[in-house]
């Protein structure tokens, strides 16, 4: 009875100290949150660009040579988009007055059939809320919270710098510890660094391709600024769930004020067909089978989306699923593990257990 009661004792003990542990670590995310999205997002973007740097390294290429073209990339990429969306919501901006013209008159028209039903709406009312200045609103917000983030561009690109150029002594560094470190902890670490470098470069392909079909199907439709609706489907789709919906909304919207209703519902069926295709087709294929359930990824966008601000939602499922291979390795936090994760960890645990 005595040992019963201490090992009860012991479990109170382990889950308040892992509770209180928990609630430590969210406030001093919360008060460091500038630093702590500064440094995540660097860290995952080195992962991102050490694949293509070991690539050529093992091409022959000299490895400060890879580390310059990879980074040289880089930067045109990130300068493009930033580019192109800058320019594309100038010009949005620009053209507003031309774009409300129109929403006047397709609402003056909805409103006059819905009167002959006997139904009396606000033209007004409904024009304020789905004016074009609206539109972009909430992702406007959203780019804007990220552009604040890239404010430290250069503190961010110098720490990816100096990441890629140690790669070498990382790895080094990496072996030696290995020697001296127990297999099982070797093998951990590695299935961390594997499984968070798979999802990031493997999830980066899939959006690009979902980002590159949305910007056809839309210039086919002759939606404008399909560019931009490309870029923005893009980023958005590594915010899981929403993300798409957050692009989705705005870009339909817009298609239905500048050419019409036929016209937006052939680009909404387009843009639901590349999401369905890309999301519940070729992703499953290339990333696997998520390690994670739906109500945890789901969960994990609204928590680390409150505590890190656009950053949090972009790298909620990385960040999450990085705890959830933690927590997997120890036996004493594995049940919190599972908790996490899906049926079939469940289903496993339990086969442990028996």
């Amino acid at each position: 009875m005595a040992t019963k009661h201490l090992i009860l004792n012991d479990r109170i003990f382990r889950i308040t100290l892992f509770s209180a542990s928990l609630v430590i670590i969210i406030a001093g995310t919360l008060m460091a949150e500038a630093f702590v999205t500064m440094m995540l997002l660097s860290f995952f973007i080195s992962i991102i660009a050490a694949h293509p740097v070991a690539w050529l390294d093992k091409k022959k290429v000299p490895h400060v040579l890879s580390v310059t073209i990879v980074l040289l990339s880089l930067l045109i990429v990130i300068g493009g988009l930033s580019g192109v969306i800058g320019s594309s919501v100038s010009s949005f901006t620009s053209h507003l007055g031309k774009y409300e013209s129109r929403l006047s008159t397709i609402l003056t028209s909805i409103n006059s059939e819905i009167e002959h039903l006997g139904i009396h709406l606000s033209g007004k009312e409904i024009s304020k809320q789905l004016s074009p200045a609206k539109i972009l609103d909430f992702t406007a917000v959203a780019l804007g919270q990220l552009g604040n983030v890239m404010s430290n561009a250069t503190i961010i690109f110098f720490i990816i710098l100096f990441a890629l150029l140690e790669m070498n002594s990382i790895s080094l560094k990496w072996k030696l510890f290995g020697a001296t470190a127990t297999g099982k902890t070797r093998n951990n670490l590695t299935k961390i660094e594997k499984s968070v470098r798979n999802f990031l470069v493997r999830k980066t392909l899939t959006s690009l391709t979902e980002g590159i079909l949305i910007f056809g199907v839309l210039t086919i439709v002759g939606v404008e600024y399909a560019v931009l609706w490309g870029m923005l489907a893009f980023l958005f789709n590594f915010i899981p769930y929403i993300g798409s919906l957050i692009v989705a909304v705005p870009t339909l919207l817009f298609a239905w004020i500048q050419l019409g209703f036929i016209p937006a519902f052939w680009a909404g069926i387009g843009y639901l067909g590349v999401h369905l295709l890309i999301g519940y087709m070729v992703e499953p294929r290339v990333l696997g089978s998520g390690i994670l359930s739906t109500l945890v990824v789901f969960l994990s966008l609204i928590i680390w989306g409150y505590m890190l601000g656009i950053v949090g939602m972009f790298l909620s499922v990385p960040l999450t699923m990085t705890i959830k291979i933690i927590l997997d390795l120890n036996p004493n936090t594995k049940p919190f593990g599972v908790l996490l994760g899906t049926k079939k960890d469940a289903e496993e645990l339990i086969e442990d257990i028996s």
